[in-house]
C-alpha cells in the first residue's frame, strides 16, 4: 500500500503529499476537520459511502467519524481542524462544500509555512467556517447500498461504468423486477437509478482524469457516446470543463 510521500501534523492542521493510489488506514479524529486537494483528487470513503473531492470541492469529516482516504493521481492533501464552537456549525454527518476562492486561500494560508498566533488563527478559522455556511453542498456522493439487489447492481456498473444496461435488464442479473429497484434506490439512496448512474460516471471520470486519460478516452470509458455529451454533463456537475479541471490537477 503507497504511503504518503510527506507528511506534517501539527495541532491545527496538516499536510500529506500522496502518490498516485495511495490510501490512509481507517481512521478516526476527535475533533472535526476540512478535507481539501491542492491539486489530484481525493476519495473520503465512510460506512455512509464514498465522497469524490476535486479542487472545487471542501470535504467536512466530523470528530468521530470513521474514514479512510485514496489519493487519485498525486494528491496535496490539506486539513484544517476547527475548534468545537464553529464544528458544531457544520453538519453531523460528512458532507462537501464548493470551495470558493477566498475559502481556499484560508485553507493554504493555515497549512502553509506561515507562523500565526492563536488570534490571527482563530479570525481565519471564523472566515473560513463563514465561507462554509455561505457555500452550497455539492456533494459527489455515491451513498452505500445495504440491500442485497442493489449492492449487485453497484457491483456490476462499479466494475464496468460503461455498462448501458437498462435498470431492467440489470435487474434479471441482480434477481428483482425494475419497480422494486427503482423504490429501493429511491428509499435507501435518494435519488433516481439514473441519478445514481451518473453520479457513479461522474467520480469514475474524475479518477480516469486524474490518472491522466483524455476526454474523449474518459467519455467512452464511462459510457457517455460521445466526448461533447460527457463534456456538457461533467461541465453542469463540477461548474468546469473536464479540459480545466485536468489542467489543475497537474
Amino acid at each position: 500500500m503507497p504511503l504518503a510521500r510527506q507528511s506534517r501534523i501539527w495541532p491545527s492542521g496538516g499536510v500529506h503529499l500522496w502518490p498516485a493510489g495511495a490510501t490512509s488506514e481507517a481512521h478516526s479524529h476527535p475533533r472535526g476537520h476540512l478535507v481539501y486537494a491542492v491539486s489530484g483528487v481525493l476519495s473520503v470513503h465512510t460506512e455512509r459511502g464514498t465522497w469524490i473531492v476535486p479542487g472545487n470541492r471542501i470535504a467536512w469529516i466530523p470528530a468521530g467519524s470513521t474514514h479512510h482516504h485514496r489519493a487519485h493521481g498525486d494528491t496535496d492533501m490539506r486539513i484544517v481542524f476547527l475548534p468545537a464552537s464553529l464544528a458544531r456549525l457544520a453538519p453531523a454527518r460528512p458532507a462537501v462544500f464548493g470551495a470558493s476562492g477566498l475559502a481556499r486561500e484560508v485553507i493554504l494560508a493555515l497549512t502553509g509555512t506561515r507562523h500565526f498566533d492563536r488570534g490571527a488563527r482563530t479570525r481565519l478559522h471564523r472566515v473560513l467556517a463563514d465561507e462554509l455556511r455561505q457555500a452550497p453542498e455539492q456533494p459527489l456522493h455515491l451513498p452505500e447500498p445495504r440491500d442485497d439487489r442493489l449492492r449487485a447492481v453497484a457491483r456490476i456498473l462499479a466494475d464496468n461504468p460503461a455498462d448501458t444496461s437498462t435498470l431492467a435488464a440489470l435487474g434479471r442479473r441482480a434477481g428483482a423486477g425494475a419497480r422494486t429497484l427503482s423504490r429501493l434506490f429511491h428509499d435507501e439512496l435518494g435519488m433516481t437509478f439514473y441519478e445514481w448512474r451518473t453520479q457513479l460516471r461522474i467520480c469514475h471520470a474524475l479518477v480516469l482524469l486524474a490518472e491522466g486519460h483524455d476526454t474523449t478516452r474518459v467519455a467512452h470509458a464511462c459510457g457517455w457516446a460521445n466526448p461533447s455529451s460527457f463534456i456538457a454533463v461533467f461541465t453542469t456537475v463540477l461548474g468546469t470543463t473536464p479540459g480545466r479541471h485536468r489542467r489543475r490537477l497537474y
